[in-house]
């Protein structure tokens, strides 16, 4: 028994749902997102309330119930509230510069590294070494954070990298003296 696919979701005000022919849309103050259905997957809307029912207890059904609920509370979250990950990077010379659609990259590199800002995600300098990725779709704003982190992974050793905000880097010791 799913717990999480039998939860109710609420839908807050000024926040409006719709589900048409196997698709969810949500709309609020900040955005629209939808989210296709799954096969066996409905949902019964009832005022400010959303239950997501399956019509049986096959393997596939069941492994989607709880990630469907999830899928649209996160969807609801997002047009209400946004997202938002922040990233910093430590390291002498390492620094982040946002040129319009363009977030550029100092990370120890012979060149810098441009990354093209995807559609929908907004990035946001709070410093030369600190960042913020905000958006509607937690997905995209996860999924660009870790490519950003991707670039400069944290070492070890003196922990210099590109490291979300409340991240805790493992440090280890290194060599001793004989």
């Amino acid at each position: 028994m799913s717990r999480i696919g039998n939860r109710k979701i609420l839908v807050p005000e000024g926040t409006t749902v719709t589900v048409e022919n196997n698709t969810v849309n949500v709309k609020g103050p900040k955005g629209e997102l939808s989210l296709e259905l799954v096969k066996n997957i409905t949902i019964e809307q009832a005022e400010n309330e959303l239950k997501v029912l399956r019509a049986n207890d096959e393997k596939n059904t069941k492994a989607m119930h709880g990630t469907i609920n999830a899928n649209i509370k996160n969807m609801i979250e997002g047009v209400t509230n946004g997202f938002q990950k922040s990233l910093e990077i430590i390291g002498v010379g390492y620094r982040f510069n946002v040129n319009g659609n363009t977030l550029v990259i100092n990370a120890g590199y012979s060149h810098p590294v441009e990354m093209k800002v995807p559609t929908g995600l907004t990035v946001e300098s709070v410093s030369n070494t600190e960042i913020c990725v905000k958006g509607i779709d937690k997905v995209l704003v996860g999924e660009f954070a870790a490519n950003i982190r991707k670039v400069r992974k944290p070492e070890p050793y003196k922990g210099k990298g590109i490291r979300y905000k409340d991240e805790h880097v493992r440090r280890k010791e290194g060599k001793k003296a004989a």
